[in-house]
């Protein structure tokens, strides 16, 4: 069997028997792989990135070192809230490195999507590499991948292109120092989901929605400016706002905002007003391998639009993304 690739034979994990049987599996396989050696975690506060962490805790405990580094590409108040979550409640052994300016300033006038999940991807590991230079001992980079990361990202057969790539997988750089911990990396999603609960994560940490490695890097859409991206952010924190309030933040697997690199002519204060659209993208899914899209209700769809026109400054339109996977993907880039 190739590394990366699912046995044919392979259970699907569907409850905590399987669960508990493949924890004990991977616990057994991280030893061997870490013998006393340490391990750096990129620590998003996502369901992969703390399952893997709640699997090395129990496999090798304070030989882990969680990081969670601020891209400036985050959702609004995720990095406080994985600061709190994590490294108070959890008590986890967690580095926090804002780098922001950092990331923003590589990504300034870079449009083509692959080529900012590359860079974001490879500057993680820059990070991750300062930060193990800091303490002795680290050879391993622990990452949430999953299999859909694998199957979107590689050539699943001959004269097809891949999907895109993910910055775990197609961002790395072959001159890495670090050896992979990848447990998760033969399981889809709603796997993760059961292999968390097993572990005893919080409900709300192992449903938490889906964010990309490369956060809003990939649905401010074009080159990234600090304005638009602004503009995202607080647009995106109304749309889960509102979902909540409604009770579709539990029914919908993922929902976001998207931002193009193009303006339209609008009216504000009686007055012409150039403007970004938001994209609305809310869809279901049971293994992000395809997608069906959420019926919302017009008046939760008033209520947004009015919201984020009159809340968030460079947007005057709200637009709603109704294609299914395929033949879109679940994120626009």
């Amino acid at each position: 069997m190739e590394n990366n690739k699912r046995p044919d034979e392979m259970q699907r994990i569907t409850n905590k028997a399987l669960a508990n049987a493949f924890i004990d599996e991977q616990i057994a396989l991280i030893r061997k792989q870490v013998g006393d050696k340490k391990v750096l975690l990129a620590l998003s506060g996502g369901v992969d990135s703390s399952v893997v962490a709640a699997l090395l805790i129990k496999a090798i405990g304070k030989q882990l070192v969680c990081v969670h580094v601020n891209h400036g590409l985050m959702r609004k108040g995720e990095s406080e809230q994985v600061i709190e979550v994590f490294g108070k409640e959890l008590n986890a052994n967690l580095v926090y490195v804002d780098a922001t300016d950092r990331f923003l300033d590589l990504l300034a006038g870079v449009a083509d999507p692959e080529r900012k999940r590359k860079i974001i991807g490879a500057e993680f590991i820059k990070v991750f590499d300062e930060e193990a230079n800091k303490l002795e001992g680290i050879s391993f980079l622990a990452q949430g991948t999953i299999y859909p990361d694998i199957l979107e990202s590689v050539k699943q057969a001959e004269g097809k292109k891949a999907v895109k790539s993910h910055h775990n997988v197609g961002g790395l750089p072959q001159d890495m120092q670090f050896e992979l911990v990848e447990p998760l990396k033969l399981l889809f999603k709603d796997e993760v989901r059961v292999v968390g609960e097993t572990l005893g994560l919080p409900h709300a940490m192992v449903y938490r929605q889906p964010f990309p490695g490369p956060g809003l890097g990939v649905r401010c859409l074009g080159a990234i400016t600090r304005d638009r991206l602004h503009a995202l952010r607080e647009a995106d924190a109304i749309l889960r706002d509102e979902f909540d309030k409604c009770g579709l933040a539990e029914k919908v697997w993922q929902y976001f905002i998207a931002i193009p690199d193009l303006k339209s002519v609008g009216v504000k204060d009686e007055s012409r007003y150039e403007g970004w659209p938001a994209i609305i993208r809310a869809i279901n899914t049971k293994d992000a391998m395809t997608a069906t899209i959420e019926e919302v209700p017009y008046p939760v769809l008033h209520k947004i639009t009015a919201r984020i026109t009159a809340e968030v400054e460079g947007i005057n339109r709200v637009l709603l993304d109704l294609t299914p996977k395929p033949t879109g993907t679940i994120e626009w880039e």
